[in-house]
């Protein structure tokens, strides 16, 4: 199966970061989505593109923050309309979780009753 390196959620996994952690900058977002999602399928360019849509929408706004240790690093906040954005998210994927569930439960009934009706015709 081909898989894009953005998934249709990569936002939304990056406002939910973001709402939890109250800022982060690039790198931070990354590495969470790839310790924490059990299937990310997102890599930087695409984590940087969806910050770049998402500041244009103004779901996230961002500063810069200089350190003599470190280089210089784009911090991200979520804003309202980020919040906002985060709940809609929230009920789609609800809503998505719901037709999955129903595949995969009718899935595993027509795997079953194969599978039974195979073991009969073995006997």
């Amino acid at each position: 199966m081909n898989r894009s390196k953005q998934s249709r959620h990569t936002s939304a996994f990056i406002l939910l970061f973001l709402e939890e952690s109250s800022s982060a900058y690039g790198a931070q977002i990354l590495s969470s989505l790839q310790t924490e999602i059990p299937y990310c399928l997102t890599d930087s360019p695409s984590v940087y593109r969806a910050l770049q849509d998402m500041e244009e929408k103004q779901w996230v706004k961002s500063t810069w923050q200089t350190s003599e240790k470190s280089p210089p690093r784009k911090w991200y906040t979520i804003t309202s309309r980020g919040r906002t954005a985060l709940h809609d998210y929230a009920e789609d994927i609800v809503q998505r979780h719901a037709n999955f569930e129903f595949f995969l439960t009718h899935y595993a009934l027509i795997k079953n009753s194969k599978t039974e009706g195979s073991s009969q015709n073995e006997t």
